[in-house]
């Protein structure tokens, strides 16, 4: 197998080892992280989140709308 040597940070270099299961290789742990996820895995992992977008956007346009008034005066 052919092999490449690449250059990280210091931290980047941690970050990875943190990541690194006792049983793998860093190349393991590599292709671990990068493989090809099903978004269909995170369906309902943050509940209320639509609800609190709708709240900001009501709040941004909210305040877009008092802005313009002040501005123009209306």
């Amino acid at each position: 197998m052919a092999t490449k040597n690449i250059t990280i940070t210091e931290d980047a270099y941690d970050r990875l080892k943190a990541l690194k299961r006792e049983d793998e290789s860093f190349s393991d742990t590599i292709r671990r992280l990068t493989e090809s996820a099903d978004i269909m895995e995170y369906a309902g992992s943050c509940p209320g989140l639509g609800e609190a977008l709708e709240e900001t956007k009501r709040e941004l346009e909210q305040d877009l709308e008092e802005k313009q008034d002040e501005l123009f005066g209306q």
